[in-house]
């Protein structure tokens, strides 16, 4: 064995005994192997996630606002609607208490990233602009833009072409998704935004607004409900949407728990049947106040 053979052999005996030694000087002074410390992360991912806070607290805060028939408060003062049987179903599967934190619609986004509740539950529409802020589950409910308009200032009015002038006014609840469709589809058009839909149902009604656009069936109710004043133009839907919750971005185990709820109350036909109850008829009409 020439000198450089016994150098390459002193070389490959070194090698082994320095990486025991790295190991145990890392067992020693602390440092952990690479896959102990992705299962530490992974543990207080999974400790941080909004589903172990609501099992700790014993209480899901839902956070909503107030739209008949999604969520409003029947005659005695409670809350009732759709969004509310699907949060007390959510709670009840979960084992805790159901809390609903009423909350204005154009701020519930950021109440929510501020950690005032732990989940919109509340007919909100899946938008890529509300998608960059907050993470969706998968749709539990199908929705879609629809518009009402007074028959007298209306009349022969059944293009969304007729809409779109600048002497047409247009109302519509304030942060919604329905009003961004009518900006995009009507940008010609005077949008007159207000709190809540019956505040602009008010202003078609009394002549002052030409029509008003809502998430279904809102429009096809103040139809209904105003037949000698208000008529519907358009016998399809402005936009269809999708519906889902909406939870803080950075939390895969809320996401997992609540996308496999959706899929069993699917399948087993719950959210059919109460979505029927609440939109496909209107046996809970006298719950609403006057």
């Amino acid at each position: 064995m020439n000198e450089t053979d016994r150098a390459n052999l002193r070389r490959r005996m070194i090698a082994p005994a320095a990486g025991g030694l790295a190991a145990i000087g890392a067992f020693v002074f602390g440092a952990r192997p690479a896959a102990a410390q992705g299962n530490d992360a992974r543990a207080a991912l999974a400790a941080a996630s909004m589903i172990e806070d609501v099992k700790r607290r014993g209480t899901l805060r839902v956070g909503l606002s107030t739209f008949v028939p999604w969520a409003f408060r029947n005659r005695a003062g409670e809350l009732v609607g759709f969004e509310v049987d699907v949060g007390k179903k959510l709670a009840e599967d979960m084992s805790v208490r159901a809390e609903f934190i009423p909350t204005a619609w154009d701020g519930i986004v950021p109440a929510l990233l501020a950690g005032r509740f732990d989940a919109i539950i509340g007919g909100m529409s899946i938008t890529p602009a509300r998608n960059l802020s907050a993470n969706f589950t998968s749709a539990y409910s199908a929705n879609g833009v629809d518009l009402v308009a007074n028959k007298r200032l209306a009349d022969g009015m059944v293009t969304i072409e007729a809409y779109n002038r600048p002497n047409v006014t247009i109302a519509g609840r304030r942060g919604t998704s329905a009003t961004t469709a009518a900006q995009r589809l009507m940008p010609r058009a005077t949008l007159r935004q207000f709190d809540d839909d019956a505040q602009a149902i008010l202003e078609v009604v009394g002549g002052r607004a030409h029509a008003m656009v809502g998430s279904m069936p809102r429009p096809l109710f103040a139809a209904l409900d105003n037949p000698d004043t208000l008529f519907r133009p358009f016998p399809e839907p402005l936009v269809r949407q999708a519906d889902a919750m909406a939870v803080r971005k950075s939390d895969p185990d809320a996401l997992n728990f609540l996308n496999n709820w959706v899929l069993t109350r699917q399948l087993d036909g719950w959210l059919a049947d109460r979505h029927a109850y609440w939109f496909g008829a209107r046996e809970w009409r006298d719950q609403v106040p006057g």
